[in-house]
């Protein structure tokens, strides 16, 4: 592949990677069209984790959708900085089938493979580089935001504060602290060159 092939599909991939963070951080501030961006991104590659351990089309569908609650209610729990988004996710998928099997009483139909690296939270080398310069970026974008947008991310997404928590440390109702950081979001979106949500 020639160089600027190469480094054109580096930065796509940077892209993608960062515009899949930010939707998961949006899910976990209980953004619905997020959620829904984010089923649009991840479902094939997590059904096909589903599938390979459930073994069951049918089953691997149920699972699915269990994954995708657990993923609603957790979305808040990651951090940048600590596992990619997408091993963060396919962790989750993993974790859920094999309950499921173990309900069941049936042996997972992926137990004899070994799984792929992907499920290693141990970051080798070059991922902890991609981490730390996504994170950098990430901070650079932040300093541009409006102080009130940036304490209202900081705060839900970071600190783990619930969206009226912040309310009340800004002395403003809940719809206000939503706007914030949805109007945060999106800023930050066009920072890192990502597409922004839809309304």
């Amino acid at each position: 592949m020639p160089a600027l092939n190469r480094e054109r599909s580096a930065t796509g991939s940077d892209a993608a990677r960062q515009h899949l963070a930010l939707t998961l951080l949006a899910v976990g501030g209980e953004d619905r069209e997020a959620f829904r961006e984010l089923y649009r991104l991840t479902n094939a590659k997590l059904f096909g984790i589903c599938r390979r351990i459930c073994g069951d089309t049918g089953n691997a569908e149920d699972v699915l959708h269990e994954v995708y609650l657990l993923i609603w209610r957790r979305a808040g729990a990651w951090q940048p900085g600590q596992a990619s988004p997408i091993t963060w996710l396919c962790v989750i998928t993993r974790n859920r089938c094999i309950d499921w099997c173990r309900a069941q009483a049936i042996l997972p139909a992926a137990s004899s493979e070994p799984l792929p690296d992907l499920f290693d939270e141990r970051p080798n080398p070059e991922a902890a580089l991609l981490a730390k310069d996504e994170n950098i970026h990430l901070m650079r974008c932040m300093k541009e935001l409006e102080v009130r947008r940036r304490d209202a991310i900081s705060k839900a997404f970071f600190d783990g504060f619930t969206y009226t928590q912040v309310g009340a440390q800004a002395g403003v109702p809940v719809g206000t602290v939503k706007s914030w950081i949805r109007r945060g979001l999106r800023q930050l979106h066009s920072c890192l060159g990502c597409s922004e949500f839809s309304d």
